[in-house]
C-alpha cells in the first residue's frame, strides 16, 4: 500500500467531535420536546393553523323588530338582501374575472384591487344589499374566495305617509330618525354566528356547528292607526297644495288615553328611496318646530282667569274701541266689537277682550297655567329632537307682553305641544300624557282646571264653531264640535312679517271627547290665511273621517250644520 503522506492526514480534537455529537443530541431533544409540546400539552396551536386553510366563522344576522300600528299592520318590516364579500386571503382571480366581477358590482377595477389587497384579511365587504339577479350573476363568476353574505333590508310599507313617524336605518340597519331611533335598542337584535367548511374555491360544503343561535328584535306596536294616519295625510297634502303653503303639519290624539293616532307633516320624503332627499324634509314639523300659536291660545287665557274667580262665561268686556294701547304699542281686533261676554271674546277671537283678562291677572297665574298645560317643557311623548318651546319667566314679563302672551304673541309652542294642553278641555281639567306605544291600561291624569271651568270653556269652544264664530266650516253633520282658530303673524328677526301659521285646534264629540285634532298651515299664499278659512276644512275632513273610522256614536241630528249666509261678512282674525 502506498504511504499517505502527512500533508494530507486530518487531524481533529476529541472535544470538537463531542461537541458536536452533543449540539446534534441537543437538537433532535428540542425537537422531540417541541413536537411533544404542540401535539400534546398545545394542540391549539397547531389546529388552529390547520383550520385557518378551510374553516370560518361567518356571523348570522339577527332580524330587526318589526313595527306595527295598533290594528298590528305592519309600518317597517326587514327583507332578507344579498351581499357580495369576499375572503381576500382565498381569492384566486384571473383579470379577466376581476373585470368582470367590478362591472357586475358597478365599481372601478382599481377599487375592487384595493379592497382585495389585504391579504391578511379573512372578510370584506365588496357591494351591500344587492339585488337577486345581480346577486345571482356574481356567483355564477365561480370566483373562489367571492361568497354572498345574507343581510337584512329595512321597508316601509307606508312611505312618504309615516316617513316622519317611523324614520329609517342605515345599511348596518341602525335606526337613524324618528322611532326607528328612538327604539333602536329594543328593534336591534344580538347577531348570532356559525362555523362552516370551505373548499378551495371559497364555497361552504359543511356547517360545522352554531355558535351563537341569533336573537330578533322586540316587536314595536305603536298607537298609530294606519287608517287615520292615510286619511290626515291626505287632507293634509290637498291642502298645503291648495293654499300654496310652505308647510303643514296635522296631529290627531285620543283626548282620553294620550294616544296619538296620527301625526303627518308636509313636505316629506319617501324612506325606501333616500337619494339626493333634502335633510330638511326629514324633520318631523310636529314635534321639532316652534311657531307662535296665535288665538289657539285664548282659551287658556279664558281658563286662568274663570279659575281666579275674576270672571264667568257671562261676565262682560268691554272691548270698544276695538283697541287697546299699552305704553307705545297698540293692540287691534280685526273688527270692532264692543261689548262682550268672556264667552264671545272666544267666539269672535277678540285681542283686545284677551289681553284685558290677562292683565286683570297676576302674571304668576298666566304663567303657572300654561306651564301646568306643558308649554315650556318637552311633552315626553318618546319621540327624538322634541322641543320644550320658549316660555319666559313670568317675573320678566312687561305689561305688553303679558297682553300679548294672552293671545299667543310672544310664546312658542310645538303643535304636538299644542294638541296636548287642549287635553284639558276634553277631559274636564285633567290633563293626559302622551304616548307613542299602544296603551294597554289608562293614564295617570293630573288635574290643571276644575271640572265647571272645562265644561265652559269646551261650551266656549263649540260657539267658535258656529255662525258668528270664526270657524263655521269646522262643523262636522251629526256631531258636536268645539275648537279654537289661530292666525299668526310670523316672526322672523325681531319683527313680525306679512307671512301667517294658520291653525285650528279642535275637539269631538262635544258632549263626551273623544278625539283632538291639530292642524297647521305654514305660509299659506293663495290669497286665503284665516285659520278658519285656512285650517278648519282640514280639522272638518280628518276628523268626520275618524269619528265614522271609529264608529264613535254622533251626539247631534245629520242636519245640525248650520252656515252663516253667504252675504254675511266673516269673522276674521288677525294677531
Amino acid at each position: 500500500m502506498r504511504a499517505t503522506s502527512p500533508a494530507l492526514v486530518l487531524k481533529f480534537s476529541p472535544w470538537r467531535s463531542r461537541l458536536l455529537l452533543i449540539a446534534l443530541i441537543g437538537w433532535f431533544i428540542a425537537l422531540v420536546a417541541r413536537s411533544m409540546y404542540l401535539q400534546g400539552l398545545h394542540n391549539d396551536f397547531l389546529q388552529a393553523k390547520g383550520e385557518s386553510r378551510y374553516s370560518r366563522v361567518l356571523s348570522l344576522s339577527a332580524t330587526r323588530g318589526m313595527i306595527v300600528d295598533r290594528m298590528n299592520d305592519p309600518l317597517a318590516i326587514s327583507t332578507p338582501v344579498e351581499s357580495v364579500a369576499a375572503s381576500p386571503s382565498d381569492i384566486e382571480a384571473s383579470a379577466s374575472q376581476l373585470a368582470r366581477l367590478a362591472r357586475l358590482l358597478e365599481m372601478e377595477p382599481a377599487e375592487l384591487k384595493r379592497r382585495l389587497a389585504d391579504t391578511k384579511r379573512d372578510f370584506v365587504y365588496l357591494k351591500r344589499q344587492l339585488p337577486p339577479e345581480q346577486a345571482s350573476k356574481i356567483v355564477e363568476l365561480g370566483i373562489p374566495g367571492v361568497f354572498l353574505q345574507r343581510e337584512y333590508r329595512r321597508y316601509y310599507p307606508g312611505g312618504e305617509v309615516m316617513a316622519h313617524l317611523i324614520g329609517f336605518t342605515d345599511i348596518d340597519d341602525k335606526g337613524q330618525e324618528a322611532l326607528e331611533l328612538a327604539f333602536d335598542s329594543e328593534l336591534t337584535g344580538k347577531p348570532g354566528s356559525r362555523r362552516v367548511i370551505k373548499d378551495r374555491r371559497g364555497h361552504i360544503i359543511e356547517d360545522v356547528d352554531s355558535i351563537r343561535k341569533p336573537q330578533d328584535g322586540q316587536k314595536l306596536a305603536l298607537s298609530i292607526d294606519a287608517r287615520i294616519q292615510y286619511l290626515a295625510f291626505r287632507e293634509l297634502k290637498e291642502a298645503v297644495a291648495e293654499q300654496r303653503a310652505k308647510a303643514g303639519g296635522i296631529v290627531v290624539l285620543d283626548a282620553n288615553s294620550g294616544e296619538v293616532l296620527a301625526m303627518a307633516n308636509l313636505p316629506t320624503y319617501n324612506p325606501n328611496n333616500r337619494n339626493k332627499v333634502d335633510t330638511k324634509r326629514m324633520r318631523n314639523r310636529a314635534v321639532t318646530d316652534l311657531f307662535e300659536p296665535g288665538s289657539t291660545l285664548k282659551p287658556f287665557t279664558a281658563a286662568a282667569a274663570l279659575e281666579a274667580g275674576h270672571y264667568k262665561p257671562e261676565t262682560i268686556i268691554q272691548t270698544a274701541p276695538g283697541y287697546l294701547t299699552i305704553g307705545n304699542r297698540t293692540i287691534h281686533d280685526a273688527h270692532a266689537q264692543g261689548a262682550l261676554t268672556v264667552s264671545q271674546v272666544i267666539q269672535k277671537s277678540s285681542n283686545v277682550g284677551a289681553a284685558k283678562m290677562a292683565l286683570s291677572l297676576p302674571a304668576e297665574t298666566l304663567w303657572t297655567l300654561f306651564k301646568n298645560v306643558g308649554f315650556g317643557t318637552p311633552p315626553d311623548s318618546g319621540f327624538p329632537g322634541e322641543v320644550s318651546g320658549k316660555l319666559r319667566a313670568y317675573a320678566t314679563w312687561k305689561p305688553i307682553e303679558q297682553a300679548t302672551m294672552s293671545y299667543g304673541h310672544g310664546i312658542s309652542v310645538s303643535l304636538l305641544q299644542l294638541a296636548r294642553a287642549y287635553t284639558i278641555f276634553a277631559n274636564d281639567g285633567e290633563i293626559v300624557p302622551l304616548t307613542l306605544q299602544k296603551r294597554e291600561k289608562p293614564a295617570e291624569r293630573t288635574r290643571v282646571i276644575k271640572v265647571e271651568t272645562a265644561r265652559a270653556l269646551r261650551a266656549m269652544l263649540e260657539l267658535a264653531v258656529q255662525p258668528g264664530g270664526t270657524a263655521p266650516k269646522a262643523q262636522i253633520a251629526g256631531y258636536r264640535v268645539g275648537g279654537k282658530t289661530g292666525t299668526a303673524h310670523k316672526l322672523e328677526g325681531r319683527t313680525y312679517a306679512n307671512k301667517y301659521v294658520s291653525s285650528f285646534i279642535g275637539l269631538a264629540p262635544a258632549s263626551n271627547p273623544r278625539l283632538i285634532v291639530a292642524v297647521m298651515i305654514d305660509e299659506p299664499s293663495a290669497g286665503q290665511y284665516y285659520g278658519g278659512t285656512v285650517a278648519g276644512p282640514v280639522f272638518n275632513r280628518v276628523m268626520t273621517g275618524a269619528l265614522r273610522l271609529m264608529a264613535i256614536a254622533p251626539d247631534a241630528p245629520v242636519n245640525n250644520v248650520v252656515l252663516p249666509p253667504a252675504s254675511e261678512p266673516e269673522v276674521k282674525e288677525e294677531v
